[in-house]
């Protein structure tokens, strides 16, 4: 057990922390709980875990003001509980920079599903990327070639490819691609992702590398064996 991965639970709900305890020690993870917000940054400073699970709506300083501050200086993998849908943008976006969430009421089983795979994608072998971002020419290459992309293209993939393994929802990739306020549907986003999939394919073996999560978004995703 000491080559075992730490999870902190931040969650003040003593049913809930102690359930989720309970899977991830069956998991073979270590597990502590930590249930008032004022006590959450020291207790990563203390125990320092590979991964926080961290409750929006905590006692004393809430999920979304630790995770402001914790962002200040730590890559820490952090899942949100949350039961705040509308929150959920503002979490995954650069505003916060959670890397997943778990809407509340939510399976323990799901829980150590997504510690599972986010630690794997935080800790895995490094990735064999061929993408270059050239954002001075505004242009993404494989290797030394181009990839023909439209200005929205260019500025849905930029993001994507400069943030591996992040979940991003329709709306979030839209403000992104949209800065002048337009009124234009998500599904917009569907589209380019679309044409986006069909040129990767096309100059790029080993796909796909736009991932969609149902009813979430999209994550962009390298495999480990990326050759062009």
């Amino acid at each position: 057990m000491s080559n075992a991965r730490h999870i902190l639970i931040a969650e003040d709900e003593p049913k809930i922390a102690a359930l989720l305890s309970e899977y991830l020690q069956g998991s073979g993870y270590l597990a502590s709980i930590v249930d008032e917000g004022d006590r959450v940054l020291q207790a990563i400073a203390e125990k320092r875990p590979d991964l926080l699970l961290l409750d929006v709506m905590l006692p004393g300083m809430d999920g979304l003001q630790i995770l402001r501050e914790l962002r200040k200086d730590s890559e820490l993998p952090v899942i949100m509980l949350t039961a705040r849908v509308e929150e959920i943008d503002r979490l995954l976006g650069l505003e916060f920079g959670a890397d997943d969430y778990v809407c509340k009421p939510f399976s323990p089983r799901e829980v150590v599903a997504r510690v599972r795979a986010l630690l794997r994608r935080s800790s895995g072998p490094v990735l064999n990327n061929p993408f270059v971002v050239d954002e001075q020419a505004q242009r993404i290459l494989i290797g030394d070639r181009p990839l023909p992309l439209t200005t929205m293209e260019y500025r849905l993939l930029q993001t994507l490819v400069t943030h591996p393994g992040r979940l991003y929802s329709r709306d979030q990739l839209l403000d992104l691609m949209h800065d002048d306020l337009r009124d234009v549907t998500d599904r917009v986003v569907d589209s380019h992702i679309r044409n986006l999939r069909r040129k990767l394919e096309d100059l790029v073996p080993g796909g796909p590398y736009v991932h969609s999560v149902y009813g979430a978004g999209y994550r962009f995703e390298l495999p480990e064996s990326t050759t062009v």
